[in-house]
């Protein structure tokens, strides 16, 4: 039995790849994609530890051609629901006693073989099943899913380390125990680090978990699971269901031994989860923890004093890459009239030189969005500011076509009305909405953009002149939980900069910190009197 105190490995951020011609990831990469395209695969469900199949079979497709067939997932119903909920509390008992530096040895294994042996696998998958570029899946699928694991072991023992003070003759400790219960994480399509994330973070300070991927996340969900798989995790540590998310809900949310869950997605859909575990209070255990990271309409605001070129590149950058599909995406921008004849030269340049198209093509910048709903929610945001003529000048895009893939062109609309739909909404999708402000109305447009929707993710000042960004700074302190400097809104690192925001856009409890982790744990106080007292009086009574 070991009695020693070890120092996990010292976390570093995962370098990016470059996949130059000629350079053996890209030839990797591809080589994967290409296996993959010509082979199908079956996407079961986890549970236990074992695959589960069923007979409700769906296509997996890529949104780039979705016409294509990269496999069938197998979804499931209230009884594989029940299963993995049994399952986690099965395994609960014997993972949480695990010490901690096994657990954290599966974790950081896992890392490894992420950054390794399944970078191309991980990565094609992504790319294939998700329509990333090359680019935005190696940041994602591998180097922040990577960073992840390994960072969280980090903060897990920089926690356990945090202990209380002790007094005369007494010991004082805290134990930091893992949720009384099963922890249920519901995970986005649009970040395989955060589908990896959200259920190993809290699987990491010894909850076991039942995790419901997205539909659309459902292929490299696959990959997920096979790299736990082989970095050791225990059957029944991590439980991966495909149900639907009302079929998911009914049974979690009504279950005695749910102790929280860990979420991101819309703001519609946490509320209407926060209202029912509110409701069902009566029923659990104890109280239930919700982490949420939600919506944004994420902005930039450019002073005066901006240089064009940064402004026009933190646009492009922040609002078309991975086609506008991020929570951090930049929506809505607020460019000063003295320089934006020079920042719409810019952006208009920086869109002509885009390519869009099928992600094995590496020079292409923009894919396909997600799926036919959202092409269709999109289109419909689209429409709409084509009707609104008498606000709205549509200076880039605005066209569309599904026939092959779900592809939108980057669009660009600049509105006279900085309250209008598309400068509220979120839209999560390549749609930017632009409000020209005079130049001497710095003030009031910093008002403007603190109290415009009812997000507060990420936003960015760009500036040349220190006294307006300490303002920015001070005035949009609520306005994001993610604040920028001379560069665009979005592309938090792990370890870095901790992402979250609050308002509408979630609970800001910081994944890639070890506030978040703090979460997924119940704290002890144990404190033991060597000598206790022998007399019940006190020496003020003699």
């Amino acid at each position: 039995m070991s009695n020693a105190t070890f120092n996990v490995p010292l976390p570093k951020n995962e370098p990016v790849l470059n996949y130059a011609p000629g350079s053996p990831e890209r030839a990797a990469l591809q080589a994967e994609m290409d296996r993959r395209l010509k082979t199908t695969i079956d996407a079961p469900m986890w549970i236990g530890g074992k695959a589960v199949e069923t007979k409700d079979l769906r296509k997996m497709s890529p949104p780039q051609k979705h016409g294509h067939k990269l496999g069938m997932s197998h979804h499931g119903d209230a009884t594989h629901v029940r299963a993995a909920i049994d399952a986690a509390l099965k395994a609960k008992r014997d993972w949480e006693n695990m010490p901690f530096e096994e657990r954290a040895a599966i974790f950081l294994k896992a890392a490894d073989l992420i950054s390794g042996p399944y970078r191309a696998h991980i990565n094609a998958a992504t790319m294939l099943g998700q329509g990333k570029n090359c680019y935005q899946a190696d940041i994602d699928a591998a180097c922040e899913f990577a960073d992840f694991l390994r960072f969280n072991v980090a903060y897990a023992q920089q926690i356990y380390r945090d202990q209380p003070v002790n007094g005369a003759g007494v010991w004082n400790r805290l134990e930091y125990r893992a949720l009384e219960g099963f922890v249920f994480a519901l995970t986005p399509f649009n970040f395989t680090a955060i589908a990896g994330n959200l259920p190993s973070s809290c699987a990491l300070m010894g909850n076991t978990v039942v995790w419901k991927c997205a539909d659309t996340q459902a292929y490299s969900a696959q990959v997920i699971m096979e790299i736990f798989n082989a970095a050791g995790l225990p059957g029944g540590v991590i439980n991966l269901i495909h149900v639907s998310g009302a079929v998911a809900g009914e049974v979690i949310f009504k279950h005695k031994d749910f102790a929280g869950i860990h979420f991101t997605g819309s703001t519609s859909v946490v509320r209407q989860i926060w209202q029912t575990i509110g409701n069902n209070l009566p029923l659990y255990r104890s109280y239930p923890r919700i982490v949420g990271e939600t919506g944004g309409k994420d902005f930039i605001i450019a002073h005066a004093s901006a240089d064009p070129t940064v402004v026009a590149t933190a646009l492009t950058r922040g609002a078309f890459e991975y086609q506008g599909q991020k929570c951090s995406a930049a929506s809505r921008a607020y460019i000063p009239e003295n320089i934006w004849p020079a920042v719409k030269k810019e952006l208009l340049a920086d869109l002509a030189s885009i390519k869009m198209g099928d992600p094995r093509d590496f020079k292409n910048f923009v894919g396909a969005v997600i799926d036919e709903k959202a092409f269709d929610k999109i289109a419909a945001y689209i429409d709409g500011l084509k009707k609104d003529k008498k606000n709205v000048q549509i200076i880039a895009g605005g066209t569309y076509d599904k026939k092959a893939g779900y592809f939108i062109a980057p669009t660009v609309a600049v509105t006279k009305d900085p309250k209008s739909t598309t400068m509220c909404e979120e839209i999560f999708g390549p749609v930017l909405t632009i409000y020209v402000y005079s130049s001497n109305r710095w003030n009031d447009t910093l008002k403007l953009v603190d109290a415009t929707g009812e997000y507060a993710l990420t936003g960015a000042v760009i500036s040349q002149d220190r006294e307006s960004i300490v303002q920015a700074t001070n005035v949009l302190r609520h306005a994001a939980g993610n604040f920028y400097i001379n560069d665009k809104c979005t592309g938090a690192v792990v370890g870095q900069q901790p992402f979250g925001g609050a308002r509408g856009s979630g609970t800001n409890d910081k994944a890639g910190i070890y506030l978040n982790l703090l979460r997924w744990v119940s704290p002890r106080t144990i404190k033991e009197t060597f000598v206790p007292p022998t007399e019940h009086g006190y020496p003020v009574m003699g």
